[in-house]
């Protein structure tokens, strides 16, 4: 683990090295600003017969999950790419480190960073609360749901990136991949209850759905974990067998 700490600090440090992690995080921040701005209140029909504005954080969490099909992917598609370009790669596999420590070193990392930027969206809910009372137990709850998906996405990036030595290639299979976990369970009426109830299983949004209720129900975080975790093992096995190769 410690090989691992020293592989993540390194990567960690390096985004805060790049203008363009600055320059995705920024437009990320742009982009979920104008969703968040344009839908923080919804009409609520009382009774008898009144219309009042109620603040929600649906936007913030709806704009962060579509936005992270493009914002995870430029977060990921260097790590294992960039090193493979430049031929830099080859010289840490020959180091004594563990091809696992490597690829988990640079996806913790990636999580981290996500995680600041998650932290620099929390200015919404403290505006919103300031219109109102906040369920801050939902905020919580909708925020552990985006770094849930976070980390399934991120899994999928690394495995992109540890796939060719050409970034917008990594950028470009990062979203094919992540398309589907994306939509699924918009389709899945389509296809009759037997497919359409395996398909809206593996969707991202039900299980986020799920989590953002407020009962972190133990089967929604394992189905996140164990997307990450077979796509954290699908790059391991490339990154070893290029090595071994």
């Amino acid at each position: 683990m410690r090989t691992t700490w020293v592989i993540g600090k390194r990567e960690f440090a390096a985004y805060f090295g790049s203008p363009l992690a600055y320059v995705v995080t920024s437009i990320f921040l742009f982009l979920l600003g104008l969703f968040f701005f344009f839908g923080v209140f919804h009409q609520d029909v009382g009774w008898p017969f009144y219309v009042r504005k109620v603040a929600s954080l649906d936007n913030l969490f709806n704009g962060s999950q579509l936005l992270f099909l493009f914002l995870v992917p430029a977060i990921t598609m260097r790590l294992f790419a960039e090193e493979r370009r430049s031929g830099t790669l080859e010289l840490l596999t020959t180091l004594p480190v563990r091809d696992i420590e490597v690829v988990l070193g640079k996806y913790f990392a990636a999580f981290a960073y996500l995680l600041v930027v998650l932290a620099l969206t929390a200015v919404y809910p403290i505006y919103v609360a300031t219109l109102g009372r906040l369920d801050w137990g939902a905020v919580a709850a909708g925020y552990v749901g985006l770094a849930l998906v976070g980390l399934g996405y991120l899994a999928i990036g690394v495995f992109a990136s540890s796939l060719t030595q050409h970034q917008v290639v990594a950028f470009v299979v990062a979203l094919v991949v992540a398309l589907p976990f994306f939509f699924l369970h918009k389709v899945s009426f389509l296809f009759g209850p037997g497919v359409g109830n395996v398909l809206e299983f593996l969707a991202f949004r039900p299980h986020f759905d799920g989590i953002a209720r407020g009962v972190l129900d133990s089967s929604h975080i394992l189905y996140f974990l164990g997307v990450a975790a077979i796509f954290v093992f699908l790059a391991h096995r490339l990154v070893g067998g290029r090595r071994w190769r």
